[in-house]
């Protein structure tokens, strides 16, 4: 079975241990902006690059949505999140969202170093001000430490959190 590999497995493995993995294009950039010297030599590894088509992009989108995570995912997770869900290859992260988000679709996921996550959580937004809760929607704004949005109902930040029951 293919094997997707995360930008973690591709700054920690020995170059050995990651011939013949799958990885995305935009991967390419962020592992150069994380360690120059590393991505030098993750280009002599025999990997097979992909593009992301569109349909899967867009069903990686989807699926985060569905668990909450997909506002703490930055662009390269849902490109590797997509080539997992569109090869149904098993997906090779440390990161604990893209393991929640891709357990929760029925994949297989490897850690890198650290243990898997042990359970498969949903999240929700929850405004700051009137504790209103809502789905996380699929246009969400993304990013890794601020709020995701302003609530419909007072305009106070909403934040991701666990969904409670």
């Amino acid at each position: 079975m293919e094997r997707v590999l995360d930008t973690a497995a591709l700054l920690h493995w020995p170059v050995e241990r990651l011939a013949g993995g799958v990885c995305a294009l935009s991967q390419q950039q962020e592992l150069r902006n994380l360690n120059e010297s590393r991505s030098l030599l993750i280009e002599t590894v025999a990997l097979d690059w992909r593009t992301v088509p569109p349909e899967w992009r867009s069903l990686a989108t989807e699926q985060a949505s569905q668990t909450g995570d997909l506002p703490r995912l930055s662009d390269v997770d849902v490109d590797v999140l997509a080539l997992a869900l569109g090869l149904q290859a098993n997906l090779v992260t440390d990161d604990y969202r893209l393991q929640n988000t891709y357990k929760h679709a029925g994949g297989t996921v490897e850690p890198v170093a650290n243990k898997l996550s042990k359970a498969v959580w949903m999240w929700e937004l929850r405004c700051t001000g009137c504790r209103d809760v809502a789905d996380v929607p699929a246009d969400v704004k993304r990013s890794k430490d601020q709020p995701a949005g302003e609530c419909s109902r007072c305009g106070s930040p909403m934040l991701v959190k666990r969904r409670r029951g």
